[in-house]
């Protein structure tokens, strides 16, 4: 989120796009949990202030190359400079919702400011680990295409699983909330000092884990206080989104970044820790994901590779 607050950028790398037809397809036909390095992609979500961005191109395992510091998914990469985490990427947009497809060029060089936490495990059978890898780090963005600089603070993390998403949960929430003293100090230099991030998730067997902690720059962690989930309005889909917020507070939707049938990535304003904060949310419901309804709209916002 730049520290203006008029752009944003999400970057993430699928190895087995979670959410692709063409994977749940592999595995319906009888091919057991189908070959995830056939199913890559990097996914890339520009934000302005007039217009956005979506690129998901799905790539079969020719198009990638691993190492213990890089990836590469086609014309697109991640690797470790160093401390600081250094993506490129040259992606051309979904066909839906603009009919004239366009290109996603530039670079961005994220600088964390804590240390990794351990991860986590999301599900009672430990199939399915997130960890925080980075809550609070900087972001250098520069495109060509759009061509854009900007920096801001950033956030890191990764999800790892043994199985199909909807198999283990029916839905989660997850949020990140910074406070405004990034916007007070636009140089690289400055970042937060503390974060608070919370994972509200559904398990497939009526379970749930509810996680809510403040993270800081040496990497230490603690519950976050008093806090009460509250909604703050459905999506044009109809989805629900509720965030932890101060007892007797309400969250208020500053902007729905993305509004889908099962997913949901919004921007909202929050009271936390007595202090005003700026949040990153998503929500995901798997329950909607599976209807086959839903199945056959997906490919409208992506790509695939032949």
């Amino acid at each position: 989120m730049s520290d203006d607050g008029r752009h944003a950028l999400t970057l993430i790398a699928l190895l087995g796009s979670v959410f692709s037809p063409y994977y749940a397809a592999a595995r319906s036909r009888g091919l057991g949990m189908g070959e995830p390095l056939d199913h890559c992609a990097m996914n890339v979500a520009l934000y302005g202030p007039r217009a956005s961005h979506w690129a998901l191109t799905e790539r079969r395992r020719t198009a990638v190359t691993r190492s213990p510091s890089a990836l590469q998914i086609g014309p697109s990469a991640m690797r470790w400079e160093s401390d600081d985490l250094l993506v490129s990427f040259d992606e051309t947009t979904s066909p839906f919702p603009s009919l004239l497809p366009t290109r996603l060029r530039g670079q961005v060089r994220l600088i964390p400011h804590s240390a990794p936490p351990a991860p986590v495990r999301l599900d009672a059978a430990g199939r399915h680990l997130w960890t925080p890898i980075a809550p609070i780090a900087r972001a250098e963005v520069t495109l060509s295409h759009p061509e854009l600089r900007f920096s801001g603070s950033a956030y890191l993390d990764a999800n790892a699983g043994d199985e199909p998403l909807e198999d283990a949960f029916t839905g989660w929430s997850w949020a990140r909330a910074t406070t405004g003293e990034g916007h007070r100090h636009p140089h690289a230099s400055a970042a937060h000092d503390e974060v608070a991030v919370s994972y509200q998730v559904e398990r497939r067997d009526g379970s749930r884990l509810r996680i809510a902690r403040t993270f800081d720059r040496r990497g230490d962690e603690r519950e976050l206080g008093a806090h009460a989930l509250r909604p703050f309005g459905r999506t044009g889909w109809g989805l629900s989104r509720s965030i932890a917020v101060d007892p007797g507070t309400s969250p208020h939707l500053v902007r729905t970044l993305e509004d889908t049938p099962f997913y949901a990535r919004s921007l909202a304003s929050a009271t936390l820790g007595g202090r005003q904060a700026t949040v990153v949310h998503e929500q995901l419901s798997l329950e909607r994901f599976q209807c086959s309804w839903v199945r056959f709209l997906i490919p409208f916002r992506m790509r695939r590779a032949t």
